[in-house]
């Protein structure tokens, strides 16, 4: 996963102190390391979940606000717990093994895990520039195959950055501790460097930005700043993806909205499809995120620029670079594809709401 290192170093820095005093609270050496980021989402991570988890999740406030999400095994929460209540190790096998968790276990978790909180407002409030404040959240228990996924549960939907740590202690097998943020929270604590990596980008492909200026010049030029009106029309969304199945695919997550959806490609008459609608939303795809993608972005931005519709773009895979070049060029929002229907879902009620306001 591309940059996010002061976010990195903060999280690296948290965990590490917060083995080394919830040690101190069990009694026994504790090692919580860092050992892997990636980013996923809320359907790629649970349905790659094969044991019961504890979520629980951290609300940030002040000038950070949002919510992240700390994640254990059910198994290593009983093992923690368990060993904190002082439970004889022969039983706490046995309840590990059998999954057996009661209201003091998770009382006792919820020590630990504050014990945790305690060490990462200590960490971030040292680190950021600005004023934070971590209040941890009463924690939920999810089992595979018998608790939905739902909008908001057990997190709610986007895109996250995935910080995996493994949990180590003398006598104990135990997995990892992962804590899932946000792409937005995560931008907010360790803001990209807009500046230095667009000049980058725009020295290493010259060609590519003037194509894309020269497109937007174009659309200006033929259409003015606002030959087509939000007032007239059918309400509508509109998606460009070059490949029909995406494409078919995304339609059909759209049918709930009740809007009319115009399907084209990347090559298609922007300003025909426009022509006829009243835009509520536009989602342009492909496999990645390519200047392609972008061109056509500006375009859209260009076509209606005292009112733009929200764009979200859509691909398999993403950069950083990627993600700064979309947000610069008038994208609302990503997604990383394939996307589950209710992640799309959850992304069209956010922007399409906003767009009636």
């Amino acid at each position: 996963m591309d940059g996010y290192n002061t976010l990195h170093n903060m999280l690296e820095s948290a965990l590490k102190q917060a083995g080394e005093e919830s040690g101190m609270l069990l009694g026994q050496d504790l090692s919580i390391s860092l050992s892997d980021t990636i980013t996923t989402t809320k359907t790629s991570y649970f349905g790659d979940l094969d044991d019961s988890c504890f979520v629980m999740g951290v609300d940030s406030r002040e000038a950070y606000s949002g919510q992240f999400y700390l994640l254990f095994s059910l198994r290593d929460a009983i093992v923690l717990s368990s060993i904190l209540l002082g439970i004889p190790p022969a039983r706490i096998q046995e309840k590990k093994r059998l999954a057996i968790i009661e209201n003091d276990d998770i009382d006792a978790f919820s020590e630990i895990a504050n014990m945790i909180n305690g060490s990462f407002n200590t960490v971030f409030q040292g680190t950021l520039p600005n004023k934070v404040h971590l209040k941890l959240l009463p924690p939920k228990k999810f089992v595979p195959d018998i608790d939905p996924l739902t909008e908001d549960e057990p997190l709610a939907e986007g895109e996250y950055l995935m910080f995996r740590s493994k949990l180590e202690m003398a006598g104990q097998e135990l997995n990892h501790l992962d804590v899932l943020i946000p792409v937005a929270l995560g931008n907010l604590f360790d803001p990209p460097a807009v500046s230095p990596v667009l000049s980058d980008v725009d020295e290493t492909d010259e060609s590519s930005t003037t194509a894309e200026s020269q497109d937007t010049a174009g659309v200006k030029e033929t259409l003015g700043t606002s030959t087509f009106s939000d007032a007239n029309g059918i309400e509508s969304i509109i998606v460009l993806e070059d490949n029909p199945d995406e494409r078919r695919q995304l339609v059909e997550s759209l049918t709930f909205t009740g809007y009319h959806v115009v399907e084209g490609t990347l090559d298609d008459d922007i300003k025909a499809l426009f022509a006829d609608w009243k835009v509520k939303l536009v989602i342009i795809g492909s496999l990645d995120a390519d200047d392609r993608e972008l061109a056509v972005c500006i375009k859209v931005n260009a076509m209606r620029q005292d009112s733009p519709p929200p764009v979200i773009m859509s691909a398999q895979r993403w950069t950083r670079t990627a993600v700064l070049k979309a947000l610069k060029y008038g994208a609302r929002d990503i997604m990383m594809t394939p996307c589950a229907p209710e992640e799309v879902a959850a992304k069209v009620k956010r922007y399409c709401k906003q767009a009636e306001q």
